[in-house]
């Protein structure tokens, strides 16, 4: 593994993972006060468009990780929309 591809990789590990802890901590609670929904439906589009460039890329580890952050941005937005 070059030194790029570890860059990268630990990027995509710290930015994805950083959701699991507020993704369990609303399905646990269902508390939704602190979530701004304006910023997580921006985010999950965002997230939703990085995943569409990957995939027109090729780029794999985009595409994954991508596809994680989406899975979890829109698990807590849709939880932030049912839980209000």
């Amino acid at each position: 593994m070059t030194l790029t591809d570890f860059i990268g990789t630990l990027a995509a590990v710290l930015t994805t993972g950083s959701f699991l802890p507020q993704a369990w901590h609303t399905f646990k609670t269902k508390d939704v006060s602190g979530i701004s929904l304006g910023m997580y439906s921006v985010f999950t589009t965002g997230v939703a468009a990085w995943l569409i460039y990957g995939l027109l890329l090729q780029a794999w580890p985009i595409v994954i990780a991508n596809a994680i952050t989406l899975t979890l941005a829109a698990t807590i937005l849709t939880m932030k929309l049912r839980y209000r």
